[in-house]
């Protein structure tokens, strides 16, 4: 009989027929029971004022008008230039946050950054890279309100998903998506 029926079917309808009638669900091969139906971040940008809490993952893909509203706000704010945030650098600030404790506000000193904003910072400081992943949107400097800058870098370390610099002096973290190291003290 069953047979029979794959035949009048043909073979996908059959297994997904089959698949419903067990109560089995066909989900794309990334899903995972503990992922969660939406990732979102909380991000305020000290040098615009924008405050913004964007959805860039929503069941199962990633969500466009949330990512170019995340893009946006994490701009170049002495240029206006922007470009799409590596998609791997909002999934490392969102496992940091759910590391944290989950809804927390990241305050951005420095996402993206255009060429010719890098070239001038590398020319007045010493610790800008000449090519530094701020300018391929795969870098971010942040802090957070009320989580000490240590807890921060300990906590982005143990994630062990790219480069973990940590700036004292000047209270921020630095984040990125390149090979994994660390440096600061």
């Amino acid at each position: 009989m069953v047979d029979k029926v794959e035949k009048e079917l043909g073979r996908r309808q059959f297994c997904a027929s089959l698949a419903g009638a067990c109560g089995l669900l066909v989900a794309p091969f990334s899903w995972s029971a503990s992922q969660p139906l939406a990732k979102s971040l909380n991000l305020f940008s000290l040098h615009t004022g924008e405050r913004l809490s964007g959805t860039f993952w929503q069941q199962g893909d990633y969500h466009h008008p949330g990512l170019e509203q995340i893009s946006h706000l994490m701009r170049d704010h002495r240029t206006d230039d922007q470009i799409g945030m590596d998609h791997r650098l909002l999934e490392l600030l969102f496992r940091l946050d759910q590391n944290l404790g989950g809804d927390n506000e990241f305050h951005i000193i420095s996402a993206y950054r255009s060429p010719k904003t890098n070239a001038m910072l590398n020319r007045r400081s010493t610790g800008v890279a000449k090519k530094s992943l701020h300018m391929q949107g795969m870098a971010v400097d942040i802090r957070v309100p009320g989580i000490a800058l240590e807890q921060l870098r300990e906590s982005a370390l143990a994630l062990r998903a790219g480069g973990v610099g940590f700036y004292r002096k000047s209270e921020f973290v630095h984040l990125d998506v390149g090979s994994v190291r660390q440096w600061g003290s």
